[in-house]
């Protein structure tokens, strides 16, 4: 890849987006299912946990502070409990600025998930559809744009984006000479006219253009389409998943980016990542052309990971000089970074497994307790045991294999999503932190004696005593091989 989109994401921490759009709380609520209500044939859900997130617009800003950038967020909440949980959230990120406004007459936009294992039962929306206070969204829109480099105009039709606000609003970005970039929602793609850059899904691009198939062809007719439609819109980008992305500029010829994910493990929150990649990197000065190749970049990036939808500069930097994300070394993290994949992983309903071990000169055995582990959940975490702490267990002539290539040989399993180590004697803190679905351990032990089976039975999880395979114990092999020397 060459220099320029390897320089770009470096510039992104100085660069500052405005993002308009309708702002969304996502609270996700997990219980186990296991009858049925003597009232009606309808499960019921014994609730355990929730958790929440910013949606919509606000998922935007944050993957603009992911990257390194720092986020205005002007949409409306409510004078309500969502709205107060959402400005919350943004006021944990250092990089995003709130600028909502509250309107006592609308509720909170609020998605409600309720999901048990891996299973999404049911999704309750809270929301009012009516046109909002356009004066004070304007007056908030102005008030910030002369300090941002670009504008991102994020549409979920529920009401923020009127037709007054996107003219103002485009007409107050293009007289001060910032960039817009639009993710539409609407069907009548000329309400966008006037922005720099239009970013529809290739669903969103049929149904606006009437223009179907998946090939390059449609994909360049959709496009052209598009700019057709509204004839003072720069450019389209049509993001068209495992197909890649099809870029039209005005006055040029469609180009075609192929999909750069290796493999695809999540595809949530990717349109997000691409719009936010795309204002920063039209903000550091991009053309279209290398703005969309960076978000192309970025795109295969988020898909690629294990239940997290954000990318940062530095990834961006690597992959951009050819240095393709090691699958690997991806599923190695301390304790902070492992947190944070596994809060992806309970968004999106998945059942956490933790089982732990020394697994020096990993064999059958370790092989098939992993495999059944891994059985039993959606995402298994393997607490692995520091040489430190191998050493006060089993002596000072262990372990075999140091802590890095044990690591390295867990990871390579396909049973196994991430690896943490620990340097303690137990891994009750990891047990506390992670809080898994499922504990595993060995069936030499009972489940009054696993460590942590207390913390996991009492938060409602349950404990699994793997089967062994007979005659597999590191100690013996290790025996075996001295014998023989």
């Amino acid at each position: 890849m060459d220099d320029t989109l390897a320089k770009l994401p470096r510039a992104f921490s100085g660069a500052t987006v405005l993002v308009l759009g309708d702002v969304m709380l996502d609270r996700f609520v997990y219980g186990a299912v296991d009858r049925i209500s003597p009232e009606a044939p309808v499960p019921v859900i014994t609730v355990e946990r929730e958790t929440v997130m910013l949606g919509g617009a606000g998922n935007v800003a944050r993957n603009v502070a992911a990257l390194g950038g720092r986020a205005v967020l002007v949409g409306v909440v409510g004078d309500d409990d969502a709205g107060r949980v959402l400005t919350g959230l943004i006021d944990r990120e250092a990089s995003l600025d709130s600028a909502l406004i509250v309107d006592a007459r609308r509720r909170t936009t609020e998605k409600t998930r309720y999901i048990s294992g891996s299973h999404q039962m049911l999704r309750a929306d809270r929301e009012d559809r009516g046109e909002a206070d356009d004066q004070a969204l304007l007056a908030a829109f102005n008030a910030h744009l002369r300090e941002v480099d670009v504008v991102v105009l994020s549409d979920y039709a529920k009401g923020v984006l009127t037709p007054l606000v996107l003219r103002a609003a485009i007409a107050a970005a293009n007289a001060a000479g910032k960039p817009v970039i639009v993710d539409p929602k609407s069907r009548d793609l000329s309400r966008y006219d006037g922005a720099t850059l239009i970013k529809p899904n290739r669903r969103e691009a049929a149904e606006a253009t009437g223009v179907t198939g998946a090939g390059d062809e449609a994909a360049a007719e959709a496009a052209d389409a598009i700019l057709a439609t509204a004839p003072n819109l720069a450019a389209a980008l049509i993001t068209r998943g495992g197909a890649g992305m099809t870029l039209a500029v005005r006055g040029e010829a469609p180009v075609h980016l192929p999909a750069t994910a290796l493999e695809v493990f999540d595809v949530s929150g990717a349109g997000d990542t691409v719009a936010a990649t795309l204002a920063l990197a039209l903000a550091r000065g991009a053309t279209p052309l290398d703005a969309a190749r960076l978000a192309n970049l970025a795109a295969g990036l988020v898909v690629a990971k294990l239940g997290t939808d954000v990318v940062t500069a530095d990834e961006l930097v690597g992959l951009a000089h050819g240095e393709h994300a090691d699958p690997v070394a991806d599923k190695i993290a301390d304790l902070d970074g492992a947190l944070a994949v596994v809060a992806g992983w309970r968004a999106r309903g998945l059942k956490v497994g933790f089982t732990n071990g020394c697994f020096d000169l990993l064999h059958p055995g370790h092989v098939s307790l992993l495999a059944q582990a891994r059985a039993a959940c959606d995402r298994l975490i393997v607490g692995l045991n520091t040489d430190a702490s191998v050493q006060r267990l089993k002596g000072p002539t262990r372990p075999v294999q140091k802590e890095s290539g044990r690591a390295t040989v867990l990871a390579s399993l396909s049973a196994v999503d991430l690896v943490v180590l620990f340097d303690e004697q137990t891994p009750l803190n990891l047990i506390r932190a992670f809080r898994p679905d499922v504990l595993v351990k060995g069936a030499d032990y009972t489940v009054e004696t696993v460590v942590g089976s207390d913390v996991v039975l009492g938060y409602g999880g349950k404990v699994l005593l793997a089967q062994l395979k007979a005659g597999q114990s590191t100690t013996n092999l290790i025996g075996r091989m001295n014998a023989k020397a």
